[in-house]
C-alpha cells in the first residue's frame, strides 16, 4: 500500500494583533510604542506594538518596567469585544479554504489544506492568498507558517514575523529543527528550558542526541514528545472540535488585601467573568477551583466538585465564596485571586480564552 500524502498544514498568526487593532482604529497611534493593557502599579502588558517591542516591552511584563524600559508607552484600554468580532471576520476567510480550523486564541489558528477544496497549486500559495484576504478585509497583517505537521507549521509562523510567511518542507524539516534553539519548541516552556540547558540541551541536535531511556529519566511522560518533534516529528491531526477543558479568570489586585469583604469581591468579580464565558459557550462544569496567590508569592488553590455541573451564576457565586472564605481572614496579604470552572459536562465553545489579570495575553 502506499502511504498517504504529506499534511498540507498552515499556521496563522496575527501580528501583534491587539496593539495593532488599536493602531488600525487609532490613527493617532500608528507609529507610536502601544501597549494594551493598565498602567497600574501591578497591571500587566496584554500586547505590545512593534515600536514597543523594539525596547524590549513584551506582553506578560509588568508595566511598572514596562514604563521603564519606555517612557514613551502608550497604554491603551483593551477592548475585548471589538477584538473578539474581528477574529470571527479572520475565522470566516479560514472557512473559505478548508473545515479543518483549530482555533488556538483569537489571533492565532491551524488550517489542513491537504483536501486543497479552492484548487490552489499550492499551500504556500494558499497561505499567501489568505493573508491578503486577511489584510483587504480587516486592514491587519498576519504571518504563516507552511509545513507537513502542526509543530513544524507553528515554528515557520515566527521566521518571518511580521507580515511574511515560511515553509518547512519534509526534505527539510528534521535538519531544520537542528538548528534551533529548544526554547523556542512548543511544549518546552521557560523552566524546562532552564534544565535542558544543565544538561547540556541548547538546540535540536542536542535534544536528538539524547536517547529516549534519558528523556524519560529526567522529563517523564514529556520524553516521547520531546523524542519526536527533535526529529520533526508530529502526528497531531488539526482537530475543528478540539474540546476546552476549563474556563478561568483571575486578577491582580493594586495592593495587597486583607478585609475579607475586599477580597471576596475580586473572587466574586472573576466567578462573574467566568459565568459570562459558561453562558455563551454552554458549556457546564462540574469543578470550581479558587486560586490565592499571598503579597510574598505563595500560591494555594481550593477546589470542589459536584455530583452535576454548575449550571447557574447563582451557584457559581456561592462555590466560589464558600472556597475564598476557607482562607479568610488571611493571615498576610493577598495579591491575587482567579477562579476556575473544569471537568465540563458539554463541550465548549470557540477557543477565546478569558482574560488573566484582566486582561488577556497576546504573545504574538
Amino acid at each position: 500500500m502506499s502511504n498517504p500524502p504529506a499534511r498540507k498544514i498552515i499556521h496563522i498568526d496575527m501580528d501583534a494583533f491587539y496593539a495593532s487593532v488599536e493602531q488600525r482604529d487609532a490613527p493617532e497611534l500608528r507609529g507610536r510604542p502601544v501597549a494594551v493593557g493598565y498602567a497600574a502599579a501591578r497591571g500587566v502588558v496584554a500586547a505590545a506594538s512593534y515600536e514597543a517591542r523594539t525596547f524590549g516591552v513584551r506582553s506578560a511584563l509588568p508595566s511598572v518596567t514596562a514604563l521603564r524600559r519606555c517612557p514613551e508607552l502608550v497604554f491603551v484600554k483593551p477592548q475585548f469585544e471589538v477584538y473578539k468580532a474581528v477574529s470571527k471576520q479572520i475565522h470566516a476567510i479560514f472557512a473559505d479554504y478548508t473545515e479543518l480550523i483549530q482555533p488556538l486564541s483569537l489571533d492565532e489558528a491551524y488550517l489542513d489544506v491537504t483536501a486543497n477544496r479552492r484548487g490552489i497549486e499550492t499551500a504556500w500559495a494558499t497561505a499567501k492568498e489568505i493573508r491578503a484576504r486577511i489584510l483587504e478585509e480587516t486592514k491587519l497583517t498576519a504571518s504563516a507558517g507552511i509545513s507537513y505537521n502542526k509543530f513544524l507549521a507553528k515554528l515557520a509562523s515566527d521566521q518571518r514575523k511580521p507580515n511574511g510567511q515560511f515553509a518547512v518542507t519534509p526534505e527539510m524539516g528534521a535538519a531544520w529543527v537542528e538548528t534551533l534553539p529548544v526554547g523556542r519548541f512548543h511544549g518546552v516552556g521557560p523552566v524546562t528550558a532552564a534544565k535542558m540547558k544543565r544538561l547540556g540541551i541548547e538546540t535540536g541536535a542536542d535534544l536528538r542526541d539524547k536517547s529516549l531511556d534519558f528523556l524519560r529519566a529526567h522529563f517523564g511522560s514529556a520524553a516521547e514528545w520531546y523524542h519526536a518533534i527533535a526529529r520533526g516529528e508530529d502526528e497531531r491531526p488539526v482537530n475543528p472540535s478540539r474540546e476546552r477543558k476549563s474556563s478561568g479568570s483571575e486578577t491582580t489586585f493594586d495592593r495587597d488585601l486583607t478585609e475579607p469583604a475586599e477580597i471576596e469581591a475580586g473572587a466574586l468579580r472573576m466567578a462573574d467573568e467566568v459565568w459570562d464565558w459558561c453562558d455563551k459557550a454552554q458549556a457546564f462544569g462540574r469543578t470550581v477551583t479558587v486560586k490565592i496567590k499571598f503579597g510574598d508569592f505563595k500560591l494555594i488553590t481550593r477546589s470542589k466538585s459536584f455530583a452535576s455541573a454548575v449550571r447557574t451564576q447563582a451557584a457559581l457565586r456561592t462555590a466560589s465564596r464558600e472556597l475564598i472564605g476557607l482562607v479568610l481572614p488571611p493571615e498576610k496579604g493577598i495579591r491575587l485571586v482567579g477562579v476556575t470552572v473544569s471537568n465540563f459536562e458539554t463541550e465548549a465553545g470557540p477557543a477565546d480564552a478569558l482574560p488573566l489579570f484582566g486582561v488577556d495575553v497576546d504573545a504574538a
